[in-house]
This record gives C-alpha cells, structure tokens and sequence, in this order.
C-alpha cells in the first residue's frame, strides 16, 4: 500500500453520509462484505501487480471500487494519492524499481501519445507488470493522464474489451466504460490469473448487489 502523508482529510459529505458504516468495506451497517473476501495468491510465474493512482476525492467514497483490489489482492496492489507536480515519493521509486514495467492503462486513440502506446504488457523481459490505473471519474482521469508530467514517458496499455460495465452506481459515458474493479478483473484474465480474476469478479458482484440494496432501503428510511 501507499504512503498516506497526502491522504485526504475532507470527510465523506454526499448523499448517504450520515449513514453508519463498516470501516474497512465502507458498507452501511447490515451489508458488511467482509465476509465475502477471499485473500488471493497469484501464479508466481506470470504475476502482476495494480497500482491505483487515486484522486483524493475517490477515497472517502463508499462507491469507490479501488479498494475491493486491496481487499482480494493485498499482496499485489499499491495505492497512492494523485498530485500534479508532486507525485508521492513512493510512487516514483515504485516507478523506478528494476523488478517491475510499469504501464498506464488508458485508451490509445485519444490523440497525442501514439508513440507510447502498446499491444500488451511484455512477457519475455523478466519483469513484473506493474497495471497503473488512473482512479477517478472519467473527467479527473483524463486530467491526471494529461497533466501529470512524471508519467510522460511511460508506456500505455489500452484495455480492450468487449465486457460490458455491471457497475450501477454512477452514471458512466457508455456501457464500454468500466470501473476501476472492473478494469482490474480485465488484466488479470487477460494477463494469466483467471483465479485471481474471477475471485475479484465475484467479490465485485456482491459489493454491487449489497450497495444496491442498502441504497433501496435507506430510500425506504
């Protein structure tokens, strides 16, 4: 995990805030997924890692889907705080280690960095796919891509996918447009750790179902 000397302070003011939660899922009170859990190990062969660059705000909402990768792959994640001209410290030597090639996921036909863009994370290197994924909403993706200057050079790695988005509690540009968990699960199938994909799958789809629910009942309230 990340170095939190940036973490957010702002407290969690949007609808639902008053509601009482599980502080490690964020779930309201009666809809705990922690039980859900299950902690995966990856094939040591063919392991990758995901690394969530996430704007502040995204932290301190129950919505945020970031944290179900933490929960299932704890071993092979990292969380740091976005900031334009002063990336955390820690993030940059992650960037820097010799074990790990980092990749930016975003897509490859936005113009203006074609040069960067790649197929697919290489597998005859000896290192360690390191999945960045930019965790914010679209707009505040796009702007941390653009804008930060210390992930100018590093390759990017589109997702293709034909998977369609299950994720229900935010309104996304189309129905291609996936979540950070979603994304995720997407690398990892696609990179060799279907077990670890599916778990993550199948946490995700208790988190939806269990947030939906808690929604419709404090409607009901």
């Amino acid at each position: 995990m990340g170095y939190n000397a940036n973490a957010p302070r702002k407290p969690f003011l949007a609808k639902g805030s008053h509601v009482k939660r599980c502080d490690d899922c964020m779930m309201a009170e009666g809809y705990c997924i922690c039980d859900n859990r299950s902690i995966m190990r990856q094939d040591q062969g063919r392991a990758v890692h995901i690394c969530l660059l996430m704007h502040k705000e995204e932290s301190y909402k129950p919505s945020n889907t970031g944290r179900l990768i933490e929960h299932v792959l704890p071993d092979y994640s990292h969380r740091f705080y976005w900031h334009r001209t002063q990336p955390d410290p820690e993030f940059i030597r992650l960037l820097k280690n010799p074990k790990f090639q980092p990749y930016i996921i975003f897509p490859g036909d936005r113009g203006g960095y074609e040069e960067r863009v790649v197929e697919r994370a290489k597998e005859d290197d000896g290192k360690i796919p390191l999945f960045i994924i930019l965790d914010g909403s679209w707009r505040q993706a796009g702007r941390m891509f653009r804008l930060s200057g210390y992930l100018q050079s590093l390759p990017v790695l589109p997702l293709n996918t034909q998977r369609h988005s299950q994720y229900k509690l935010r309104k996304a540009p189309d129905e291609f447009h996936l979540c950070t968990v979603e994304v995720a699960i997407e690398l990892l199938i696609q990179h060799g750790q279907e077990q670890a994909g599916n778990a993550l799958s199948a946490y995700f789809d208790v988190f939806n179902l269990r947030y939906s629910q808690s929604r419709r009942q404090q409607k009901l309230d």
